[in-house]
């Protein structure tokens, strides 16, 4: 999941005024502003056409390849609606996400967004197709995501007479999620277990429509949690032990405030084609981890500690180094880690010829903490997912991730002659 950076700092300023303008102006009207359902999903003539049932504040889309799909994001908007296939595209599928919908179309053939554009009263929304070799794909998949918002013409003056007022309630500073629950023996270095999705965010679901992706995370990871507690070499926490939603940032902020050694998010994939099955694992890729370090180097308030250092009171080129060093450390880390898992795995689990992957996911980007996302296997496949919802098949899994973390801690402390790994907490 790519995102821009410098060049765009104006690009996003007009969003930002444009949207609140927006959002201002609904308000005078008496009407919702960005409360749109999606309606309606057309494939035709080299287009994507989303039609919304109410007006939505945005939307952006950006290219994931290995599998090969589009996703849109449409903030203010909810899922919902009929979808149709056609050209390169393989299927489509929707989902609630924080502040709105995603939407991912599976494609058959590469392709890629080339522009897009709300209709005059900012309910349609349509994206341009064009075919693409294999090349120009995989460098599409590197590049930020394309945002486009729905122009202001459609939108009502009020109708006021002798002034208005508007009153707008100023939320309360957010506070931090108090931190989970740890188990397992002190000494013992701290491997921190995140259940993907939660709440009203289902993720994949099985053919059968019987299991959510949400459910069976959960009981995975609390699987890998009793693996790795009864054998003694590490303690455990999860980000949920229940039906709750986070956003992505706060799952591995979680895994940084408590100094986990190794941050493990638990998924299942989802594919068009449902014969697609086996395990994956991925990691941060480069192009994510300069724009993450990027990002974090440029915050006004650097008092950030990283990896036990105290960035406040150096420079921004200091920052700047000491960050990109960390971050490569880190990254190096998980894919050591990553590889050790893929051969404790095959044995025990199916799993995917090319089994390390690397991708731009938020829940991978803690500069300090070496990081995974673990997709267990294919709910849309339905052998894979009855695997998953077998007491069994987590116990597999649960014995693969311990065998790995086994592992991965004693070949740590060996580098380090011998040191013990809990002195990294």
């Amino acid at each position: 999941m790519s995102f821009g950076w410098t060049a765009a700092v104006g690009a996003r300023h007009r969003s930002c005024v444009l949207a609140f303008l927006a959002l201002v102006a609904g308000l005078f009207t008496g009407v919702p502003s960005w409360a749109g359902t999606v309606r309606d999903i057309r494939v035709e003539r080299g287009q994507i056409v989303l039609t919304f049932d109410d007006r939505v504040a945005e939307a952006s889309s950006f290219i994931l390849n290995e599998p090969r799909r589009i996703a849109i994001d449409l903030t203010g908007a909810a899922p919902g609606g009929r979808a149709s296939v056609g050209g390169p595209i393989a299927g489509v599928r929707q989902a609630a996400r924080e502040g709105g919908a995603r939407v991912v179309l599976d494609l058959e053939a590469p392709a890629i967004v080339t522009d897009g554009s709300f209709g005059a009263d900012g309910r349609t929304l349509t994206l341009q197709l064009k075919s693409v070799d294999d090349g120009r794909f995989a460098r599409a998949s590197a590049e930020r995501r394309k945002t486009f918002l729905p122009g202001l013409g459609f939108l009502t003056p009020a109708r006021a007479s002798g002034g208005y007022s508007v009153t707008m309630r100023v939320p309360a500073v957010a506070k931090a999620l108090p931190l989970p629950r740890v188990v397992g023996a002190a000494s013992r270095p701290l491997v921190v277990i995140d259940a993907g999705h939660g709440g009203h965010d289902p993720g994949a679901i099985s053919p059968d429509g019987r299991l959510q992706e949400k459910d069976l995370t959960l009981k995975v990871a609390k699987a890998i949690r009793d693996e790795l507690v009864s054998s003694g070499r590490a303690r455990v926490a999860l980000t949920r032990d229940d039906d709750t939603f986070l956003v992505l940032r706060e799952r591995y902020e979680i895994a940084r405030r408590m100094g986990a050694a190794l941050f493990i998010s638990i998924h299942c994939d989802s594919a068009g084609n449902p014969e697609a099955t086996g395990a994956t694992v991925y990691t941060l890729s480069e192009i994510a981890s300069d724009k993450e370090a990027a990002r974090l180097a440029a915050r006004e308030n650097k008092a950030d500690v990283l990896a036990g250092i105290d960035l406040g009171g150096a420079g921004a080129d200091i920052s700047q180094i000491l960050i990109d060093l960390t971050q490569r450390e880190t990254m190096n880390t998980s894919a050591s880690f990553a590889r050790v898992l893929g051969r404790e795995a095959r044995p025990l689990i199916p799993t995917k010829a090319t089994f390390h992957r690397m991708a731009s996911l938020m829940v991978l980007k803690a500069p300090d903490v070496p990081s995974i996302l673990f997709e267990t296997g294919y709910l849309s496949n339905q052998n894979d997912a009855d695997f998953l919802n077998s007491r069994e098949g987590r116990e597999k899994v649960a014995q693969s991730v311990r065998r790995a973390v086994e592992v991965h801690f004693a070949t740590r402390m060996a580098s380090r002659g011998g040191s013990d790994v809990a002195a990294e907490q």
